[in-house]
């Protein structure tokens, strides 16, 4: 009998697992190069402030990994859904993309365009970037709190309100 309470909840997880593949957005027309990866040699305890009134604030107290990565979506190209681990500073220093958030119903996407940048609050904040230009969008990206010897981004299944 015991067998049974073990098997159980590890056929649950399997199948959670492969469900969640399935579910996968993969990016397509999109490359990704780590340029740099490192630990922090002491501890660090991180506090980001968002927004107008900085009312958001994303707190890494034991930051992991830190990877920072050149990413270039070809025209057309876009990330997939995903989220991060941890927070991912964004900086589009060529072109330009078009951010979606899973948060938004709506599908409304927020314009983010040449010298411009964000903070990504990661931890389960689900989004997809598209480049809806003509030509070649880089951006260089900084991932907080990655966990040692994993990446930077984690799939997600697609919401469904979106057109595309």
């Amino acid at each position: 009998m015991r067998t049974k309470h073990i098997v159980i909840p590890v056929a649950a997880g399997i199948a959670a697992t492969l469900a969640a593949v399935v579910l996968a957005t993969p990016a397509t027309g999109v490359v990704g190069t780590v340029m740099a990866r490192a630990g922090f040699i002491d501890p660090v305890d991180i506090k980001l402030k968002v927004g107008d009134q900085q009312k958001e604030v994303i707190h890494v107290p034991h930051a992991g990994d830190t990877v920072m990565q050149r990413i270039v979506f070809a025209p057309g190209g876009q990330s997939g859904w995903h989220s991060h681990p941890g927070p991912a500073i964004v900086l589009v220093a060529r072109g330009e993309l078009t951010l979606y958030s899973s948060d938004d119903p709506s599908c409304v996407g927020r314009h983010i365009g040449l010298g411009q940048g964000f903070v990504d609050e990661g931890q389960g904040h689900v989004h997809l970037a598209r480049n809806l230009s003509g030509q070649e969008t880089e951006v260089w990206v900084t991932y907080l709190d990655v966990p040692p010897g994993g990446g930077p981004r984690l799939d997600a299944a697609d919401p469904g309100f979106c057109p595309f």
